[in-house]
């Protein structure tokens, strides 16, 4: 089986008496094996904290302070594991599994946490899962494995089948087909919950008992179980906005009265996502401030020259949450290489806006291996830890991705090395986006270059039929000898989730979304493609939509000078029958 020697610092929560903070953690993909549960015994009477304490299991990996957050804003203290005894102790607990089942199995057995986590749920205890926290009560699963889970559902957690025309992970705004009173579901009344995930467990007469609902991606799979006290849901109820806050509410304050009845949804099938995109840089002054290039410049056309200035970036990431954006994405364009790890400013950014937005959170820029200003190495994998850590659900790597499939196509070979396949191999391939910055390059026929090309439906400057996509790296100003056609189907291949499709020739000038290139690269992988740049209205959504297999649209400056509200976009996609988030 595949191992992977991975710091300890990468698994801060699970310190103190479990281990040594500098003794490097090494993960066997072995199976788990559990002593006699009458060893463990649930104290009830011992139970540790008070009604407004909540015990979280984290054992280290991914994105865990979304969910403390949401817990917090709830009004709720927050008391962590340490050791199994604080697990048979809690009188209450989540587990938020995020990253790779392997992984998480092995933390969990080398620390004696599944044989707690087992007797605790056993005695039916108040329990809530959230994803893998679904997938680790199931006898196995094929991610990394097969890996032994817990043993108390019958069944395997097992890959979606992309066959089919899913895209694999499973990204988006969904919807439940709620089977049985499942007390936590009460609220949801046909909204969309947000997934992110590529294995799923399916429902059988053997685990019949356990689901309270079902979703349907390509064919029905289960999206919550419920027994007794025990719950566990394969979505994210703390990134799935109020309808996930109001899930989690149920669960931790079962006896409050909500004074607003949720108002009834139309939620029907998977939703095209609509992001707002936040270009971040400092400006002159040293200020962090959300920008918008043309074509990538981002700086006025005036005297001074000085960067374009479109507000605050935690303020505006809060009003796009308010206004119904499906996520939020930090662009970092300033670089910050100096600074060591801990005091980057994204990271402070990340924080303060995870307080209070329950969407997903992506980042990008800067995740690659550098040295500080004071000569400390950080590798990307521990870049990318503490961006999670800080409240990031998904990173998008750039520059970085391209030079590794630069690599791989000419080489054949996955070295396990690069930035993407570390990364992926660690949170899981759904953690991790590509940007692809391409620029057009025009020909007139298709047999000029060795790149696959389009036929335009727009003519070329000079009357040119066909175009292929270079890509480019440094934020646009370098190209590299590879197509973006090329480039995304390698990182597929070594590792992403999903793709952010840019095109420097339409950035910033309001004309529409690239179809051309949009469909040569959504038609070309499996896995979700975001259509970037070119935004300039309503009409442009549902035209990228309908005429190519994007999952989702991103727009920055509409959105940021108030020229086409988020709603006005979304009023727009319902009016043409195609499914959003309300």
């Amino acid at each position: 089986m595949e191992s992977a020697t991975l710091n300890s610092s990468q698994f801060t929560t699970l310190s103190g008496p479990l281990r040594s903070r500098n003794q490097p953690l090494r993960l066997h993909r072995s199976s788990i094996s559990f002593r006699s549960s009458n060893k463990l015994s649930v104290r009830a009477s011992a139970v540790g904290g008070n009604d407004s304490t909540v015990t979280l299991l984290d054992y280290g990996a991914g994105n865990v302070q979304s969910i403390r957050n949401a817990i917090r804003y709830l009004g709720l203290d927050i008391k962590d594991v340490q050791t199994p005894e604080d697990i048979l102790n809690a009188k209450r607990l989540i587990f938020p599994g995020v990253g790779a089942f392997g992984a998480m199995m092995d933390v969990l057995n080398n620390n004696g946490m599944a044989e707690a986590l087992r007797a605790y749920i056993e005695n039916d205890r108040p329990f809530l899962g959230i994803c893998l926290g679904l997938h680790l009560l199931f006898e196995s699963s094929e991610e990394n494995g097969p890996v032994k889970g817990l043993g108390l559902i019958p069944g395997v957690v097992g890959r979606f089948d992309s066959s089919n025309g899913c895209r694999v992970p499973h990204i988006g705004w969904n919807v439940l087909q709620v089977k049985k009173d499942s007390i936590i579901l009460d609220e949801v009344a046909n909204r969309h919950v947000y997934f992110v995930h590529s294995y799923r467990a399916v429902p059988s007469e053997e685990n019949e008992e356990w689901i309270s609902s079902t979703c349907n991606y390509g064919n029905g799979f289960i999206s919550s179980i419920r027994r007794g006290n025990v719950h566990a849901v394969q979505f994210h109820p703390e990134k799935s906005g109020d309808v996930g806050l109001s899930i989690l509410r149920k669960f931790l304050l079962p006896n409050s009265s909500v004074t607003k009845k949720p108002f009834e949804g139309k939620a029907k099938k998977l939703a095209k996502r609509v992001i707002a995109c936040l270009d971040v840089r400092t400006n002159d002054n040293g200020d962090l401030v959300v920008t918008k290039g043309d074509q990538y410049d981002v700086r006025e056309q005036t005297k001074e020259n000085e960067v374009r200035n479109l507000g605050k970036p935690v303020e505006l990431a809060g009003q796009y949450y308010s206004d119904g954006a499906d996520e939020v994405s930090f662009l970092n364009i300033t670089g910050f290489r100096d600074f060591p790890l801990g005091d980057l400013p994204m990271l402070q950014i990340l924080r303060c806006t995870s307080e209070n937005v329950f969407v997903p959170l992506t980042v990008g820029g800067g995740i690659r291996d550098f040295t500080d200003a004071n000569g400390r190495y950080y590798s990307s994998l521990e870049v990318a830890s503490e961006y999670f850590r800080s409240g990031a659900d998904k990173i998008s790597i750039g520059s970085d991705a391209v030079y590794a499939a630069e690599e791989y196509l000419k080489t054949g070979v996955k070295t396990g090395k690069s930035s993407l396949e570390q990364i992926s191999r660690v949170y899981g391939n759904q953690a991790v986006v590509v940007s692809i910055d391409p620029r057009r390059q025009y020909l007139t026929s298709p047999y000029e270059v060795g790149f696959k090309s389009v036929k335009l439906r727009n003519l070329g400057p000079n009357g040119e039929e066909y175009a292929w996509y270079q890509c480019t790296v440094n934020g646009g100003r370098e190209g590299r000898p590879i197509g973006a056609y090329e480039l995304a189907k390698a990182v597929e291949e070594l590792g992403a989730g999903e793709i952010l499709l840019n095109c420097i020739d339409c950035d910033g000038q309001g004309n529409g979304f690239d179809i051309d290139l949009i469909k040569l690269i959504s038609d070309a992988v499996s896995i979700p493609v975001i259509a970037s740049s070119g935004a300039g209205k309503p009409e442009h959504f549902s035209e990228v939509f309908s005429e190519t297999n994007a999952s989702a649209a991103v727009a920055a400056g509409i959105f940021h000078r108030k020229e086409v509200p988020i709603q006005s976009v979304k009023d727009h996609l319902l009016k043409k029958d195609i499914e959003v988030r309300m």
